[in-house]
């Protein structure tokens, strides 16, 4: 194995689900020769989820995949970590509890209901959130951290929706 090649292995096991730009970023080397590098790396498999590809290596099955995914995105590993604490809680908690909008809350919900990540619960016309995986999900937080374009990213959502539900 090349020394490039060995290297975004070792930045991927070390970093799962991390994207394919932040990579570049990480390593300094230009995107085709990490597309490169990549197609040759039978260990590696990708994932994507909500427009961006998440690398992995081998070891993770798919729910842990896309659980990391959303894992690496500030907003929605917020929520994750609120229903940790909380076991679970109807969604104008958490709401409360992160100051987001309830339409941020909704977009990060469709991911994470549609990959099993979260539930939504219905008893009597409430909804409850609660984890689908809590011990695996606790497990996955402390191996991933969402990278700074990432909070950027996820802080200007949070603004613009802050400002639409204001104004």
């Amino acid at each position: 194995m090349s020394d490039t090649r060995a290297r975004i292995y070792r930045h991927i096991e070390s970093h799962p689900g991390v994207h394919f730009r932040e990579l570049t970023r990480a390593l300094d080397l230009a995107t085709g020769q990490v597309q490169y590098h990549l197609a040759r790396l039978d260990r590696i498999t990708s994932e994507s989820v909500n427009g961006r590809t998440h690398y992995y290596t081998a070891s993770f099955g798919p729910w842990e995949r896309h659980a990391i995914a959303f894992l690496r995105r500030e907003t929605a590993r917020d929520i994750l970590v609120t229903l940790i604490g909380r076991g679970a809680a109807r969604p104008s908690e958490v709401t409360d509890h992160l100051d987001i909008a309830r339409s941020t809350l909704e977009h990060h919900l469709d991911g994470l209901v549609k990959y099993d990540i979260v539930e939504k619960r219905r008893d009597k016309g409430r909804v409850t959130l609660a984890l689908c995986r809590p011990d695996l999900t606790v497990e996955l937080l402390a191996a991933v951290d969402p990278t700074v374009p990432d909070r950027l990213s996820d802080r200007f959502t949070r603004l613009l929706d802050q400002l639409f539900e204001s104004g």
